[in-house]
Parts: structure tokens; sequence; C-alpha cells
């Protein structure tokens, strides 16, 4: 993990791995050590990128958490958790100074490596993140010339100028969330937690960054000016040498008076201008003078206050301002070039207002406000003007349904409006006469508000156009509750209600209630658990209303259980109109087909899948009386004209991500087929644990399949919220994108607790999967011939060749490629094994969601090849232990998986080397990627990661190939729980005992179960 603080003038880059470079020496704590978890400087070099003045070695001083044990009367300090911050800490743990060994870069460096950061590698710790975006933040304020010169001491300097509010915040926000190790630095004694005030060392980082960005790229040429610009303008540019005395005295004066009107030092109060409206039968508008603190905008220290009293120092409601006089005055002279009517209250000895005209108060309004507030001052208005859309002539809306209760997005709803203004309702009439008054700020009902030129045309053209009758759709109600749209016909809408059932509609998708949980359906053969019936729930009420679902669980919280409720669901209540399709990867075509036979037998299923699936009008005619049919994407590219024959009554995809490529075939062939059924008003689901993966389109691809256009075309898309959130991180437009999208994705995490109270300490579950053409054909070869053979040899022989057998038989179903004399990993590699692809599509999702995994294979060979595969495909290392494994170098494996934040999240093992006595408690996820056959053996092998020490949940998935040997006998061991053992017994010496003709049934493959059609 790599470091980063600010040093004086310099920025120093250090790292920590999980495990000390030599043993722990005992100290005194008069004792400054070495840290010993700290990467040396010269390997440290190594991990940086190229970097144009080399950085240079050194050691500071850096206070961090320490785990203290006594030990007699010394103490032994090690690490505990280097990115926490003080709070929080264990009640052993106390903050203790340490020698630590880094690099440290001037100010040319520290600009080449901060900007070079990518945010999303996982070595970087909190420390570096937060001075990269500082850096992109010094960025902005150069860009906008938020900068202004100075001397500090002998020194020419730049600095930066945080006087609009938006900088302000930011400063605010930076502040707060300024990692601790930001603050590391310090006197080498036992130390508290930082107890300053943040925004001055952060102002000192954004001082130093802008000086050294604008001293290499400074735009002015200092022979074009005058003596003693000239020398000035050097200083602060490339040359950072002293100022000469002569230049300082000349430029001091002047610099300070230049200086004056600037904000240029931090303090937590400001002058502030309120605006009071007339009193009652008076005509002129008022400007108050006084302070305000920055933190509580609403506050306000009156001139007259501040006049009253003449005190260096003053306590107000329990806040200390320091020369509020003085402040109050370099606020007004602030802005005297913007108001230049301020000129002769200014020349009064104690100025506290100055009076308006409603014309001079409402340019004041539109004009100064802003100007003001880009200046960092503070405006305090009526409640009425403070820009809040409720206030604003528009429109109040009462929309309901139109009658029936299964609607679309873009059904037509029912409503009425009336036009209102601060509250108020008016008639046309009353609108007329507002509107002739001609005046900016009007008075309603004791309110004062402003009354738009631009809402008075709006509303005129809407009064003319009204018998057109402007439509609204479900879509427009959802847009509005959620803030995307606020106007009908250019007119804003000040206030929207729903009514009748409409009200429960809107509330639910706003997150105001709850859909009602989903009990278990009679047919289906599990029990629910509390939030999977959340889930079923929540897919039953958005079909009523033909809106589009994405159930995003994470892996293992059961979408497929949920899903088969939800069928069961309308089966069992009337409510199912037609069948429904699914579409999944070819991978996991027969896992549904078990499942659902499985978990709900009365679901009648069809597989339209193979050399001899349906085509055309008899695909519709068999699958009428159906209930579930499933389908590949691969095939409804294929067959597009042949599905949009049948009129399903919903689609969906299982592991929708496979469409987030939005112009690849499939998915431009299943977004037409969703298309067609939205406009059939049907509904859409689609079930991910990656709604993201990379890119926001994947998102957009997976929500135009749910609700064609609701986040509009992709192109739009990409303009309105992809580019602006990615590339600019704009935090507006991420709002905005999250509730659009929030109320058709549920997604809950494994590490919320209330989801962790429902599942079992160990979930284990059958992954099938079936055969490539290539495996199909290699395994029908191999059983014929060995049949053959096996009929006419007997004894010691006969048992051989049968476990001979099957041991082949075993790694064709892993790979064809554990079968060639010189195994190796080609560019087809992942395309020859079905398992090896089912295997790649979950750690894909188990990796997003930073679980890692075990992976357990009976064969070495396989194990090798699994981990070129991984590392090629993942871009990262993969641990591999085997029987050749020295022992040093498994113990190190072990450590490194178990104790290091950053060790590689995949570890595969050799089921007889790593099946027994290995803790390995990191990993969640157990893969056995070919089976035993032996119930003990693979649950020792599983309780490597199910044991003491575990605070996760265990998923075990156990992959079977549909068609083979691989099922039939997992059939037998599971119709066979109790005695499991007793009937298998160790491996597979006890199908040795089975006559051929038994044999050959075990053997023989079911030619459904090859995946390439």
């Amino acid at each position: 993990m790599l470091h980063g603080l600010f040093d004086g003038d310099r920025f120093l880059v250090w790292g920590d791995r999980w495990c000390p470079n030599r043993s722990l020496p005992l100290a005194e704590l008069s004792d400054l050590p070495d840290y010993p978890f700290a990467i040396p400087p010269e390997e440290l070099g190594t991990q940086l990128p190229p970097l144009g003045p080399a950085p240079q070695p050194t050691a500071v001083s850096l206070t961090l958490p320490s785990l203290a044990e006594e030990k007699g009367r010394a103490k032994q300090k090690t690490l505990v958790a280097i990115a926490a911050a003080a709070p929080g800490l264990a009640e052993a743990t106390l903050l203790f100074p340490w020698r630590v060994a880094g690099l440290a870069l001037d100010a040319a460096a520290t600009l080449q490596f901060l900007g070079g950061l990518a945010l999303g590698d996982s070595q970087l710790s909190g420390s570096l993140r937060f001075w990269s975006q500082v850096n992109r933040w010094v960025l902005s304020l150069v860009g906008r010339g938020r900068f202004y010169p100075t001397l500090v001491g002998d020194r020419a300097r730049w600095r930066v100028l945080l006087e609009s509010p938006t900088d302000r915040r930011l400063l605010e926000q930076f502040a707060a969330r300024m990692p601790a190790l930001c603050l590391a630095t310090g006197p080498a004694v036992l130390a508290c937690p930082w107890q300053g005030d943040r925004r001055q060392p952060l102002i000192a980082a954004l001082d130093w960054l802008a000086d050294a960005r604008l001293r290499r790229s400074f735009p002015l040429d200092a022979d074009a000016l005058k003596p003693p610009l000239q020398d000035w303008v050097r200083h602060l540019g490339t040359d950072a040498e002293p100022v000469p005395e002569a230049v300082r005295e000349r430029l001091q004066f002047a610099l300070q008076r230049w200086l004056q009107p600037l904000p240029v030092a931090y303090e937590p109060w400001r002058t502030c201008f309120r605006l009071v409206p007339p009193a009652e039968g008076a005509a002129n508008w008022q400007v108050d003078f006084g302070l305000q603190p920055e933190d509580d905008p609403e506050q306000f220290l009156s001139a007259a206050e501040i006049w009253a009293q003449a005190e260096a120092e003053r306590l107000w409601q329990g806040r200390l301002v320091r020369q509020p006089q003085e402040r109050l005055l370099a606020g007004l002279g602030q802005v005297l070039g913007l108001w230049p009517e301020l000129a002769p209250v200014l020349e009064q000895p104690t100025p506290t207002s100055l009076p308006l005209t409603a014309l001079q108060a409402y340019d004041f309004l539109r004009r100064l406000m802003p100007q003001l507030q880009e200046q960092g001052l503070g405006v305090l208005l009526p409640s009425g003007l403070r820009g809040d859309l409720a206030s604003r002539l528009g429109l109040r809306v009462n929309a309901s349904l139109p009658g029936r209760a299964s609607l679309g997005l873009q059904s037509l709803l029912q409503f009425r409006w009336e036009l209102s203004i601060g509250g108020q309702s008016l008639t046309q009439a009353q609108f007329e006469e507002l509107a002739s008054r001609e005046v900016p700020l009007v008075e309603i009902g004791g309110e004062w508000v402003e009354l738009r030129a631009s809402d008075v045309r709006a509303a005129r053209d809407f009064f003319a156009q009204r018998q057109k009758r402007t439509s609204l759709s479900l879509e427009d109600a959802l847009r509005l509750v959620s803030g995307d749209m606020q106007t009908i016909g250019k007119l804003p809408v000040v206030q929207f209600d729903a009514a009748g059932l409409l009200t429960e509609l809107v509330d639910t998708l706003s997150g105001k209630a709850q859909p009602e949980d989903l009990p278990t359906p009679e047919g289906l053969k599990a029990t629910l658990r509390p939030y999977q019936s959340r889930g079923a729930g929540w897919l039953a009420f958005l079909q009523r209303w033909s809106l589009g679902a994405c159930l995003a669980d994470d892996m293992g919280l059961g979408k497929t259980i949920q899903f088969l409720a939800f069928l069961l669901h309308l089966k069992e209540t009337d409510q199912r109109e037609g069948p429904t399709l699914l579409i999944c990867p070819t991978s996991v075509l027969g896992n549904w087909e078990r499942e659902a036979r499985r978990f709900a037998p009365d679901l009648k299923l069809h597989l339209h899948y193979g050399p001899d699936r349906l085509q055309g009008k008899p695909l519709g005619k068999a699958v009428q009386d159906c209930d579930l049919v499933l389908t590949s994407y691969a095939l409804v590219h294929r067959d597009l004209k042949t599905l949009e024959m049948v009129d399903w009554q919903g689609v969906v995809l299982d592991e929708a991500q496979n469409i987030k490529n939005a112009e690849a075939k499939q998915s431009l062939a299943v977004r037409q087929l969703a298309r067609r059924e939205s406009e059939l008003s049907n509904f859409r689901i689609a079930l991910t644990g990656t709604p993201v993966e990379n890119r926001l389109g994947e998102l957009w691809a997976i929500m135009d399949f749910l609700n064609p256009d609701y986040l509009g075309n992709r192109s739009f898309f990409q303009k309105r919220y992809a580019v602006p959130i990615e590339r600019f991180g704009d935090g507006a437009s991420l709002q905005q994108l999250r509730s659009l999208v929030q109320p058709f994705l549920l997604r809950r995490l494994k590490t919320d607790r209330s989801i962790i109270a429902d599942l079992p300490e160990k979930q284990e579950m059958n992954v099938f999967t079936g055969l490539t053409a290539e495996q199909a054909e290699l395994y029908e070869k191999a059983v014929n011939a060995a049949l053959s053979e096996i009929e006419i040899v007997g004894g010691i022989q006969r048992r051989g060749r049968i476990l001979a057998l099957l041991t082949r038989l075993k790694q064709i179903c892993d790979h064809p490629e554990l079968l060639a004399k010189a195994s190796r990993v080609g560019e087809d590699f992942g395309d020859r094994s079905a398992k090896l692809q089912r295997l790649e599509e979950m750690l894909d999702e188990l990796l997003e969601e930073g679980d890692r995994a075990l992976i357990f294979t009976q064969f070495a060979e396989m194990g090798d090849l699994l981990r070129q595969r991984l590392q090629q495909r993942l871009g990262r290392e993969v641990l591999l232990l085997t029987g050749a494994t020295k022992r040093a170098d498994r113990e190190a494996m072990v450590q490194r998986f178990q104790e290091d934040p950053q060790a590689p999240p995949v570890f595969i093992l050799s089921l007889k080397a790593g099946g027994v006595g290995l803790n390995l408690t990191r990993a969640n996820h157990v893969f056995h990627f070919d089976r035993w056959w032996n119930p003990a053996v693979e649950n020792q092998a599983t309780d490597r990661a199910f044991r003491i020490g575990q605070r996760r949940n265990v998923q075990v998935h156990k992959f079977v190939c549909a068609g083979t040997l691989e099922e039939r006998i997992d059939a037998i061991i599971a119709s066979k729980q109790t005695l499991a053992e007793q009937v298998v017994g160790a491996g597979e010496d006890w199908l040795t005992d089975l006559d051929t003709s038994q044999l050959r049934d075990l053997l023989l493959l079911d030619r459904s179960a090859v995946l390439d059609t």
C-alpha cells in the first residue's frame, strides 16, 4: 500500500507491506524505532512511475496506529491498521511515533506523480487518493484564475483564492474527510489524534501545489514589463530565489493595497447583506449590512450591533468574532467597484444599511447577488425570494389513474391543474391582474415573491394552448417526483400530488412506502427468507404496473429462488396470461432447468435450444401452455423473428450484464424484443449481481431493456450522464441518475447486517454446466472405446481400466487440454470448456464485490492451466498450491492470502495438497471444480474456509457437467445423503463393482447437454 503526505516544502511518498521486513525490535518509549513494515526506499522507487526529478530517499517521524502489549518494562509495537483513522481504534491501540523511510518528491515530481495516479489502483491508500483529488481541485482553481501573488518573507509565492461559495464548501468537505495519515507528521512523542483545524494544513497544501503549477506554466513575459515588475515576475516564474530587498520595499505597499479587497485569509466570518422588504404601507426596500458565520448562513450579526460595541474580539451567541468592525468595512469596500451606490453610505462613520427602490431591489436580486456570492460574501433573502420552486409562478398538478391497474411508462394519466404562485392558487383573471402590474416583485398572502417575465409568458402560452389538451404520462409523473422534469409546456410544476391508486405507485417508487412481501407460494419447494419475500414482492409490484425491474442482489442471495417464487405467484393467483421467456448464458441453461424442476415443479418448462429446436408458428403452439421458456443469448439474435411471433407475458434476462455491450448483435436483438413487449404492456426483469462493471453505458443497456427510452437514447445518455459523471465527477448528475434508476433497481449486499442475519452460515449449491462440442466428441469416443475393452477383461485389469476411464472422463469434463501431452493455454482456451466459462463468469461477479475464492481440483495439471488462464484474464496474480509446492512456499502463500490486504483474491489448490491442514478464512467462496465423489473429502476441503475465524457466510459451488457421469453420480450421492460415505466409499472404487450394463447407463452422454447448437 502506498501513502503520501506533505512534509514542509516536499511531498513524502512511503509504502508499507503486510509483513515486517525484519524482527521487530523491543525499545523503550523514549527511543524512535524504525517502522518495520515500511518498504525500503530502493524498492519503493521501482513501484513509482518514472519521474523527471529523481525522488530522494529520506526518513521522517510519523505517528501511526500501533498495538502496545506489556512485556516487562518494554513494549512491543506492531501495526494494527495503517489505513485506520484515529476514531474507532481498538482498545489496545495507541498512536506511536516511528521513523519511516520513504522518498521525498520536489514540486515538479509531485505534480507529475499526483497527476498520473489512477484512482482505481487498489494499492493506493486513502491518503494518496485524497491528495490526487486535491490536485484536481488545484487544476480547477488555476484554470478559473483563483490565485494571487504575494510575498512570504523574502520569497515570491502564489496562493489560491478561496472566495467563492463553491470553493468554500469544497474546503470544508475536503477538510472533513482528510485521512488521519495526511496529518501523521509530528513530534516524536506519544500522540493523540489530530485536534487542530484541518483547513490550515489543507490550505498550505493547496498553496504549495498551485505555486508549483503556476511556476511551470507562468504566462507572462517578464521582458515585456517595466521595472520593478520585471524582477517581480521573474521571481513568480521559474526563479525561486529570494526577492531583492529593494524590490520588496517597492512592492510591499502596492501589494498590500492591491490585495486589500480580496478575502485572501480564511476566516469563519464574512460580510453579509440582508435584503429587507418594505414595511406595511411603505414603498422602499432596504439592504442591511452585517456579518455571517460561514457554517451557519441563517445567522446574522447586524452592523448596528457591531457599531454599538468597539471591541477587538467579541463573543456573540457562543461564537468568537475577531475585529468585527474592520471585517465589516473590509467586506463593504470589497464590493464598492460592483456597487457604486454604496459610496455615499461608506462616507458615514457607522454605515448600517442602504435604502433601495423596487427596481434597485430587483437589480440586487438578479445582478448583484450572484457577484457578491462569487466573491465569498453572504446574502440573506426573504423566504419567498430564495429561489424555491414552490414560490414561483407555475402549475399545481393533481394526477390519478385512468381506471385500469395495469399500465406502462407511456400510459396517460388523468390530471387536473391550477395556477399557483407563492403557495397561493390563481384563477386566470387573478393571474392577468397580477401580470398587468408589470413589476418583478409582488406580495402574495404576506409573502414577497418574484414574478419572472419568462414564467408570465409561459403561463399565457399555456392558457392559449390548453384547448389542445396537454397530456401527462406515468413516466412524466415519475420524472416530476424524481426532479428530472420540472416543467409542463415551459411552465414550472411547483407541486405534484398523486391521487387514488397512483399514490401507492408514486410513494413506493420514490421510497416513501414498501411493496408488500410475497408469502412463500404453495408450489415452491423451499421457504423464502424475509429479504427474499421482499424481493419477490417487489417484482410482483412492478409487474402489476408493467414496469421493468432489475433484481441486482449479490451472488448467493437467491435471485433464482425469488424469480421462481414470483412466477409461481402469477400462476397461483390466476395472473398468468402467457409464457415467460428467460434468456441466460448457454453455460447456465442446464442449471436453470434443474433449479426450476427442483424448486418449482408445478411450472411447465420448455427448452428452446439445440439443433432440433422449434421455429416459426410451431414454437408458439408448443409454448402456449408453458409457464417458462428457456433459451440463450446467442439464440435470441438467430431466432429473433421466431421469438417475436410469440406473445410473451414477460421477458427475463439472467446474468443481464451479457447485454452491457449495447452495440453487440445479441444486445440489439434482446432490446428489440423487449421494446415490442413493452408496447404490449408486458413485464421485463433483469437478474444480475453486477449492473455496472466498468462504464455507466452498461447500466443504460440494462435500463433500456427494462424500460425502453426511459433514460433517453444512447447518445443522449452519454452526454447527459456518462460523460459528466465518469469524466468530471459531477455529483448533481450522479444524484439525478440515481433518483431515476433507483425505483427500478433492487440491490442487497451480503455486507448488509439485515441480510446476513437471514443467511445460513454455509450455503452449498450445485452449478450445472454443459459440454462444448469438442468435449462431447472426446467424451463419447472415450466411453465407446473403453466399454468395448472392459467387456472382454476381468479382475484387477477391469478395475484398472474403469478407474482410468473415470479419470479420463473427469479430465474431459474439466478441459480437453488435460488430455494433451504438453498442455498449453492458447487464445481459445476459455472457449473449449463450458465448466471454465461458468467459473470465469462467477469469478467476475464475486471479485467485483471484493470477495475471495478457493478453487479445488484433483488434477495438479488443471490447477496450473487454471492459474495461467485466470492470470491472463483477470490481469493479476493467482496463487497455486499443489503437492510439488515446497513447505516454506506453502506457508508463505497461506500467510500472504490470510494477512495481506493486497494478496491475490483467487487461490487454486489441488485437493490432496490443500484439502486439509490449512486455515484460509479470508475466502468466502469455495469452488469444487471437479468432484471427488466423497462428501467427507469435499467437506474437509470446504472447511479450509468454513472454520473458526470465518466472519462471513461461506458459499460452496460444486461444479457438475450435466448429461455426464458427474450428474448421475451426484444424483446417487444426493439420494442417499445419510449413507453417502458408505455408498460411495473412498474415491471412485465403488464404481468398479458395477457390471458393464450399469456402467454403460452411468457413463453414456446425454446429447442435450452439449452447448453448441
